[in-house]
């Protein structure tokens, strides 16, 4: 199991071993993840669906 940077994972999530979370994704409490997870995604669910996309954090910060 590979987590990338920045990922914030909710209570009771269970990741099934050879999965990889992107960096930047949100796995919702109590999900289920089974498959790969995209970058910067917002995941939920017994099957972890992908709800959206998330803006990365680079897009965020200020250009000074």
């Amino acid at each position: 199991m590979i987590i990338g940077d920045g990922c914030w994972i909710g209570a009771n999530v269970i990741i099934l071993g050879g999965v990889t979370i992107g960096a930047g994704s949100v796995i919702a409490a109590g999900s289920v993840v089974a498959t790969n997870i995209k970058p910067n995604s917002f995941v939920v669910g017994d099957r972890a669906k992908e709800i959206r996309t998330l803006r990365s954090m680079n897009s965020l910060r200020r250009s000074q």
